[in-house]
């Protein structure tokens, strides 16, 4: 394992697991990605170390790291977005009003969005009745009839 002893490896490392971080969300490779590139430091530094001595400072380097990125996060929390149902469309409908592309007998019919057709629930409604959505059940609206 003369490999590991090389200082490229904690680059190497360092580069896998910030990659790994940008495929993974969530911003926890991040933390070891830091450790990895410190641990690339002092092996730069101190080129005779221990390899025992080299993975126990990079999971002491780890676990500092991890708990000022908490810190840091819990100090700066996300803002949120001025649009929060950008990518969920379905939400985005709830309040709209749509005329019913068919009828909803049996509680069921459907109305068109768009070039989208979606599933509605409701009370029994005549086609072209003009209708509100009130919640989304997966992809599934839930209507009321507009009294016109």
């Amino acid at each position: 394992m003369d490999w590991m002893q090389a200082t490229w490896f904690w680059w190497a490392l360092a580069c896998a697991l910030l990659a790994l971080e940008a495929l993974v969300p969530g911003a926890f490779m991040l933390w070891f990605g830091l450790a990895a590139i410190a641990m690339g430091l002092i092996k730069l530094v101190l080129p005779e170390l221990a390899l025992s001595t080299q993975w126990g400072l990079f999971g002491l380097l780890a676990l500092l790291s991890a708990g000022l990125g908490r810190r840091w996060r819990a100090r700066h929390p996300v803002t949120e977005s001025d649009q929060p149902m950008l990518n969920r469309r379905a939400e985005q409908l709830r309040g709209r009003v749509f005329p019913l592309e068919t009828e909803i007998r049996n509680g069921r019919g459907r109305i068109k969005v768009g070039d989208a057709f979606w599933t509605v629930e409701g009370e029994d409604a005549p086609a072209g009745s003009r209708v509100r959505v009130v919640a989304v059940e997966g992809l599934t609206l839930r209507v009321q009839r507009v009294d016109d």
